[in-house]
């Protein structure tokens, strides 16, 4: 048993239902509050049933005593797929289940506490059917192990012959398949650390596409308990209505007591025939409201092979078509079709015409001739007129950070509001103006139901200071004698002239328009006057500054490396080269160079144009290239680059023999089955018996097997064994073959 599973607190093994719902902490709220009688008939069972004989564990005792939890919650915004309904979970430690032989013939190894729930029901129909999710903690650990917790849904009748109890048939089964629902059939398609792929092949060999019906999504809510399970499966079955059926609910764990399972049932899920219907909107009740939100209507039968014609009423105060959308009828479920939604849309009107109802009520008349009613009612209330108050600001000069606010009113608070600059949120925004006149922007309010008002805010500016034009003198080459001027407009006041620029990277605060004597650069002037302040830019040029370029052919290479670096300079006439190894060269043309190198070396070049220069570098890397591997022959330990010229020794390979027959008891000439290999540097040997158990798996120079499993001799008969020896030079020699153990 793992070492980990065994430090793990047990519980209480529960049986567990109720109405459960979900908050939005997404917390699922266990309550213990019903027998096994009510779980069953208030809760598990729904239209078209008739249910007798209710016992749990194997007898009818009372749920509150021996459950431990009973499953409630309530939150419907909480995404979990069911509402309400029964959880069947076992606790470590409590409803000892081992004397079942269903479960029994289901599980891989010991069957030891669980919970056993079983009746009697008569289907007014021909089909059954009802919604499921099983989960479990030994996700994702124990998949692939012989920790493989157990559940099945084993129903007995008319017209059923299967393999177990009573001529029962398993209905908790893969889509499309005939496997059962197990951890080690449906499972995020990856073997956990402390199981084996072959346990989960031996099960079902397509046991990885079967991942898409597992799930993680639920692990964090409270109540759930568990680290992975299913999506909402269906179980189901073709039967005959009016005659007497049986069916056990059974889960259990295997192989120990720690890291309980559940299977959690929908409520009202297990049907007959009857087409249910469920209305469901965005807030969790029975009432939309005109314009906001809609509200779908569910039409829900048992999974069947038949096609179906459903005639339904509708009723209430609201008009189809003028307070709500048209709806179809009647609707039509294809073979294998289970659900059918029509989606109410309420129309806002503006009318005040109060709270209306729209009633949907359906027929289903059953294969025994029983008529069915199913009923769902929706309120639609009227919807609001949103107002906005605004700010309409003036300023006057331009500005990127204008302040507008929005208040609104009506509907339903508390608003949030939305402004078509910037993406930004809040009952204030900032936004820009730029030049004289106005700018329209536009906030749009949205109240608690999602009803939306917009309005305009207006942004006037009115600014009389501007910079009419710019000037600039062009900069000749390496001189600082470029200029710039500026001319501005509409000053109130005295003005103060700035100019920015790469003159000495300063700002500079002068009486005059005109900045002189400056190298070539972007240049930016900002008038400021008593009122506003205004800027602009002007880029001083230069005309044909040197312009130094070199390539070398190689960049890095072995001791000697030879580079030819070419020089593709402009705006120069003549030219100094350091190669960075001792060698210079000065010349008056383009003409490329070659060097030889030991070392790595920096290579500059400088180019010039009269009393102007510009600099160029390129690096060269140089290195010791040969063997680096010292278990090589022809190792160089000066070598910093391995050129692959490695030669090696040729390891001697590996041999194995293995014998086909063993005696283990004492005083036989082979009491221990092992391996004869030569050349072999690890033998790793596992031994399987016939029903795909390892009864031995050891690795080591020379691992041997004495006949016995955790201490007890093991029977005489065939087994399987396979093995990997890994030869001195790392090489692998794999096989495997059948052995016979004698006493």
């Amino acid at each position: 048993m793992d070492l980990f599973k065994n430090l793990k607190l047990t519980g209480l093994l529960a049986l567990v239902l109720l109405p459960f719902n979900y908050s939005n902490g997404q917390t699922i709220t266990l309550a213990n509050t019903l027998t096994p009688q009510q779980l069953v008939e208030n809760i598990l069972v729904g239209q078209g049933i008739v249910v007798s004989n209710i016992t749990y564990n194997g007898s009818a005792v009372n749920a509150q005593t021996v459950q431990g939890n009973t499953l409630s919650f309530n939150a419907l915004s909480t995404p979990f797929p069911f509402g309400s309904g029964v959880l069947l979970r076992s606790n470590g430690g409590v409803g000892t289940v081992a004397f079942d032989p269903d479960l029994n013939a289901l599980a891989t190894n010991t069957v030891t506490n669980g919970v056993i729930l079983e009746f009697d029901f008569i289907p007014s129909g021909d089909t059954l059917s009802f919604k499921y999710m099983f989960a479990s903690s030994e996700y994702p650990n124990y998949v692939c192990s012989n920790y493989n917790d157990v559940f099945g849904f084993f129903i007995s009748g008319p017209g059923i012959a299967g393999p177990y109890q009573n001529g029962a048939e398993n209905i908790a089964l893969v889509p499309n398949s005939t496997t059962e629902v197990s951890i080690n059939t449906v499972n995020p398609g990856v073997a956990g650390g402390s199981g084996n792929p072959t346990f989960c092949a031996a099960q079902d060999p397509n046991w990885q596409a079967n991942a898409i019906y597992y799930t993680s999504q639920y692990a964090t809510y409270t109540g759930y308990d568990y680290n992975g399970g299913t999506v909402v499966m269906v179980a189901s079955a073709n039967l005959q209505c009016g005659e007497v059926y049986h069916i056990k609910l059974a889960i259990s764990n295997v192989g120990d007591q720690a890291l309980d399972s559940g299977v959690f049932l929908e409520s009202n899920s297990f049907s007959s025939e009857a087409v249910e219907i469920a209305v469901a909107t965005v807030s969790g009740d029975t009432s939309v409201v005109e314009g906001c939100s809609n509200a779908q209507f569910s039409f829900i039968r048992p999974t069947s092979n038949d096609t179906l014609m459903v005639n339904y009423i509708i009723g209430g105060t609201a008009v189809m078509g003028t307070d709500y959308n048209n709806m179809p009828n009647p609707i039509i479920f294809l073979p294998g079709q289970d659900t059918i939604v029509l989606t109410l849309n309420p129309i806002q009107d503006g009318l005040n015409e109060g709270s209306e109802t729209v009633i949907f009520t359906a027929y289903t008349i059953t294969a025994c001739g029983d008529t069915i009613v199913a009923q769902g009612v929706l309120y639609i209330l009227d919807g609001p007129n949103l107002a906005i108050n605004e700010t309409d600001p003036t300023v006057y000069c331009a500005n990127d950070s204008v302040i507008v606010s929005a208040f609104a009113s009506g509907g339903y608070p508390p608003y949030s509001y939305s402004w078509s600059y910037g993406g930004q949120v809040g009952d204030t925004a900032y936004v820009p103006i730029s030049q004289n006149g106005t700018i329209d922007y536009y906030v749009t309010a949205t109240d608690f139901c999602g009803f939306t008002g917009t309005d305009t805010i207006t942004v006037t500016m009115n600014q009389t200071l501007a910079i009419d034009t710019m000037y600039m003198f062009e900069a000749t080459a390496c001189n600082p004698d470029g200029a710039v001027s500026g001319v501005a407009s509409g000053i109130t006041g005295f003005p103060q002239y700035n100019w920015t620029g790469p003159y000495n990277s300063g700002t500079f605060s002068i009486d005059a328009t005109v900045l002189q004597n400056i190298p070539a650069g972007m240049y930016y002037f900002t008038v400021t006057d008593g009122v506003c302040s205004v800027n602009d830019s002007i880029l001083v040029t230069q005309s044909q500054p040197p312009i130094a370029q070199l390539s070398a052919s190689i960049l890095a290479g072995c001791d000697p490396l030879t580079v030819t670096f070419t020089n593709t300079s402009q705006n120069t006439t003549n030219y100094a080269w350091n190669f960075g190894n001792g060698q210079t060269a000065n010349v008056n043309d383009l003409s490329s160079q070659t060097q030889t190198y030991s070392n790595s070396a920096v290579i500059q070049l400088i180019a010039f144009q009269g009393n102007c220069s510009d600099t160029a570098t390129v690096s060269i890397s140089v290195s010791v290239c040969g063997c680096t591997d010292p278990s090589a022959l022809n190792y160089n330990p000066a070598a910093t680059v391995n050129d692959g010229s490695c030669t090696y020794p040729i390891p001697p390979t590996p041999t194995v023999e293995a014998p086909n027959v063993f005696t283990p008891n004492a005083g036989e000439d082979n009491p221990i089955f092992f391996l004869t290999t030569t050349n072999a540097a690890n033998v790793e040997l596992t031994i399987i018996n016939r029903w795909g158990n390892t009864v031995f798996d050891q690795s080591g120079l020379n691992p041997g097997w004495d006949g016995k499993v955790n201490g007890v001799d093991a029977a005489e008969g065939v087994y399987f064994y396979k093995y990997t020896v890994t030869g001195l030079g790392g090489d692998k020699l794999e096989g495997h073959g059948f052995l016979q153990l004698f006493r």
